[in-house]
């Protein structure tokens, strides 16, 4: 071969011949191939396709649901309770919102079951009650009368703090002086002084010297509390009185677990004594009405209960262990200590002897 050829052999077998067909590589191979399978224009791989909207009508529905709930919930609590509340009434139930109007109807009912020593409100309304005092709603304050906001709020606060002292206070319902109660009532207000020496001294007790008009009171030789809590449910309401005052009433109801301080047995019966007072207090102008500070006036007071006794008033409490009370009850005059629909002094009687006395169809 001459030299020349040989040179040209060997330059294009490196370099490659012009026009010789040149083999794809494989990557190529694999882009020509998902080319040929996709139809329609080619993707870039830095393009951005939006994924296609979906229909919202679910979300919707989620919270035109949702709305509707919140609405039973605020407008018939107590309802609600009882649809998805304890089945035994138990003490585990999530409490009630705090009361901010009248009822306007009982709560409904719960299931049939007697307290225990080990769940004293079982079979109860109480067992979806607030604790204490946290059961007593206070409304926002604003000026009123003489007062401005923050005397209002004050006044408030002491209102309820009269409410703790004289239903709530461990040493009160065992028989002791309401001191801490005493100390908020206007020293000059001589008729509430006269009842005070009479109710708290005197042996004999009568229907307007009664103390459990104001005081909640057990012997404690014959009752003693089950636990630590008492149940209660209600609220304050205020307005402008007379002279410029601010009078706030208060519309609780209280439930007492009880039993016999003679009975320790492991099956000891617990007995309810449900009491509900209404008590009107004035907060009076210091320029207008003689008064001292921190202390209210007292415009009226009435009590309603059930299993507190039905014979003549003695100072206490009296539950009816064992069997009925000393007085036979009216049969055909039946109430439910519950029901804070109705005006107080209108679902009961028994603040008068044991003559008007009804029988409760639930404690």
């Amino acid at each position: 071969m001459p030299e020349e050829e040989w040179e040209r052999f060997l330059r294009e077998s490196v370099t490659g011949a012009a026009g010789a067909p040149v083999e794809p590589s494989a990557r190529a191979r694999e882009v020509e191939r998902r080319l040929r399978e996709r139809s329609g224009q080619p993707e870039g791989w830095r393009t951005y396709s939006p994924a296609r909207p979906r229909p919202r009508t679910g979300w919707y529905v989620t919270g035109l649901v949702a709305v509707v709930a919140l609405l039973v919930v605020a407008l018939f609590p107590q309802q609600v309770v009882g649809w998805f509340g304890d089945n035994d009434g138990g003490q585990d139930g999530a409490p009630l919102a705090a009361e901010s109007e009248s009822p306007r109807e009982a709560p409904g009912a719960e299931q049939d079951l007697p307290p225990t020593l080990a769940e004293p409100f079982r079979g109860s309304p109480a067992a979806h009650w607030a604790d204490g005092a946290a059961g007593i709603a206070v409304p926002p304050a604003k000026a009123t009368g003489w007062m401005d906001t923050a005397q209002v709020e004050r006044a408030l606060r002491q209102s309820r703090d009269f409410l703790v002292a004289a239903g709530l206070n461990s040493r009160v319902l065992q028989g002791a002086r309401p001191t801490k109660a005493i100390a908020l009532l206007n020293p000059h207000q001589k008729d509430i002084q006269e009842y005070l020496r009479t109710a708290l001294s005197s042996t004999t007790t009568t229907d307007k010297t009664d103390p459990l008009l104001l005081f909640s009171r057990f012997r404690p030789e014959q009752s003693r509390l089950v636990g630590d809590v008492i149940k209660t449910r209600g609220r304050l309401t205020y307005r402008e009185g007379k002279q410029g005052a601010v009078e706030v009433t208060a519309d609780v109801t209280f439930v007492y677990p009880v039993t016999s301080a003679v009975d320790s047995g492991r099956n000891a019966e617990v007995v309810r004594t449900i009491v509900r007072r209404q008590v009107v207090m004035s907060w009076d102008d210091p320029a207008k009405v003689i008064t001292e500070p921190g202390t209210m006036s007292l415009v009226s007071y009435a009590l309603d209960m059930t299993n507190g006794g039905c014979s003549a008033p003695t100072g206490y409490f009296v539950p009816p262990f064992g069997t009925a009370d000393n007085q036979p009850a009216d049969e055909a005059h039946q109430v439910d200590p519950y029901d804070r629909s109705k005006p107080i002094g209108t679902s009961d009687g028994t603040t008068a002897t044991g003559d008007n006395c009804a029988t409760a169809t639930r404690s």
